[in-house]
């Protein structure tokens, strides 16, 4: 989560889709899902947050 805190979302999205792919674990997978969305709204990418 450091790369998103720091304002390096390009890294921190690398990093939660990367993620995704190693976590089995469901709350562990809605949390990685819920930061990507945020990350999107931030960049003003609305509608593909909602897919997240």
């Amino acid at each position: 989560m450091s790369a998103q805190s720091e304002g390096n979302y390009a890294e921190a999205l690398q990093n939660y889709y990367e993620a995704m792919r190693l976590e089995i674990d469901s709350y562990d997978r809605s949390f990685i899902l819920y930061n990507i969305g945020l990350i999107h709204t931030s960049n003003g990418e609305h509608t593909k947050a909602l897919e997240y």
